[in-house]
């Protein structure tokens, strides 16, 4: 199943042939969407950098009207899939000149109007991205007419994206089938930590950024191997040199967690760490997880605070069953303790000031 399937919950929707009705009409209820459930979820927490797009990236969003967004843009601007899905539209309309419907493996249907020239045909396959139009407009201006909807009814399109930096919301949606209406609530709302992404630059807008280390809930962070007693402390040791991470023992093929949430960079072998794997977070922060006796996630994986990513090995140069962790702020490695207690295996509570290049101190 892929990552965009895994979006999809309760919905019952499957590749299928388009009516004639739905190549000649823009509001129309999705088959099969409430087949099995008056409700489903869509989970936007976890999509990949290419799994969404602004419809115009370089774009600027203007007022919504009726459900639909004006996004305005130049002449000869590409409009692009923000999901991936199956065009179900593609014609030139009354009122919004050259039309695109595309419908979405979780359950949505974005719409995109006033093109100058569509690129894709009913039952084309795009991905999220993917040029679909060319801009059009009117009176010498050029713009999107763009609409969510749900079940052939128009949303906010605020619910799911920031309007202004194109950001896509992170969070749980709620869909409930009502007699007039789709109700829509969010189940989970987007983190207390907005920089706190491996899809966010945390310094586009500042050099530096905070952390606030004991605003982070309980399901946003895990120490990497629970139970764990440090056997070798970060800095120099025993053998005269500097050792660049913290050693945590417990028992052989114990599960080693992820810390935060990220997307895995790195897992293989590597030099004398043995099975390793780099998870990056957010806040130009990333994780490193040495001597697995075996990896169980790959490059590209997003993972989630606390799932097993590998178990503890002796593999590479080590001498017994461990895990070496490591910690890096924009490419500076620092010692492990300045995110957590390894006595009391819990996140210090100090908030963080991380510049970009590299330097992190504690505010005081």
């Amino acid at each position: 199943m892929t990552a965009a399937a895994l979006l999809l919950f309760a919905t019952g929707v499957s590749a299928q042939d388009f009516t004639g009705a739905e190549q000649q009409s823009v509001s129309v209820e999705t088959p099969g969407l409430f087949d099995k459930s008056d409700a489903f979820r869509v989970d936007f927490r976890f999509l990949k950098p290419e799994e969404y797009s602004f419809p115009l990236p370089v774009g600027k969003s203007g007022l919504i009207t009726n459900g639909n967004l004006e996004i305005t843009t130049t002449k000869g601007d590409a409009v692009k899939a923000m999901f991936s899905g199956t065009v179900r539209l593609s014609y030139k309309h009354a009122i919004f000149g050259n039309i695109i419907v595309i419908r979405h493996d979780n359950g949505l249907e974005t719409v995109y109007g006033d093109n100058a020239e569509n690129r894709v045909h009913v039952g084309d396959k795009v991905k999220a991205g993917q040029t679909v139009a060319i801009v059009g407009g009117k009176e010498g201006r050029y713009f999107c007419t763009f609409a969510i909807m749900i079940n052939g009814r128009r949303i906010n399109p605020e619910t799911i994206i920031d309007i202004h930096s194109h950001h896509l919301r992170r969070q749980v949606l709620l869909c409930v089938k009502e007699p007039e209406r789709i109700a829509i609530s969010v189940e989970r709302e987007e983190k207390k930590h907005p920089t706190f992404s491996p899809d966010v630059d945390p310094f586009e807008h500042a050099n530096t950024v905070e952390w606030n280390l004991r605003e982070m809930e309980g399901d946003e962070w895990c120490y990497p191997l629970p139970d764990a007693k440090v056997i070798s402390p970060y800095g120099n040791n025993r053998r005269t040199h500097i050792h660049s991470g913290v050693d945590l023992k417990t028992r052989p093929n114990d599960d080693v967690c992820a810390a935060f949430d990220g997307e895995v960079i790195m897992s293989g072998p590597f030099s004398g760490y043995g099975n390793c794997i780099k998870i990056k977070h957010g806040n130009g922060l990333v994780t490193l997880y040495g001597h697995q006796s075996k990896n169980l996630v790959k490059v590209g994986d997003r993972v989630k605070a606390g799932q097993v990513i590998g178990l503890a090995g002796r593999t590479g140069r080590a001498t017994t069953e461990h895990l070496h962790f490591e910690v890096f702020f924009c490419g500076h490695r620092y010692n492990p303790n300045i995110l957590f207690d390894h006595d009391t295996h819990a996140l210090n509570p100090v908030t963080l000031v991380i510049n970009r290049n590299g330097t992190v101190t504690k505010k005081k």
